[in-house]
């Protein structure tokens, strides 16, 4: 079974930073790509950004572009999202996942990121 484990959510201001961190297990992680997630409230979960398996391909929202940076440690069993510049409109539960999710079979519990004055 698939386990997700996301951290390094939290409070911060506009303008500040945050590194997130997900660690992966029950699949062959280096064959996968892996995506961030994020839902805000009262909103439909969105993908963030992508990363092939590899990864030597990557992909971003237009409304993160230029702020954020997804990576990976094959090694590690782990994919990071590093967010510069947040923004309010930052503000949702993050969730790593395969891309599509659908190969995963499963969500992780996400973490919260609180971006406010």
């Amino acid at each position: 079974q698939v386990q997700l484990v996301e951290s390094g959510g939290g409070l911060v201001q506009p303008g500040g930073s945050l590194r997130l961190s997900c660690v992966a297990s029950g699949l062959t992680f280096r064959l996968y790509a892996m995506s961030w997630y994020r839902q805000a409230p009262g909103k439909e979960r969105e993908l963030v950004a992508g990363i092939s398996s590899a990864g030597g391909s990557i992909n971003y929202a237009d409304s993160v572009k230029g702020r954020f940076t997804i990576s990976r440690d094959n090694a590690k069993n782990t994919v990071y999202l590093q967010m510069n510049s947040l923004k309010p409109e930052d503000t949702a539960v993050y969730y790593c996942n395969t891309n599509p999710p659908s190969l995963s079979g499963s969500w992780g519990q996400g973490t919260r990121v609180t971006v406010s004055s």
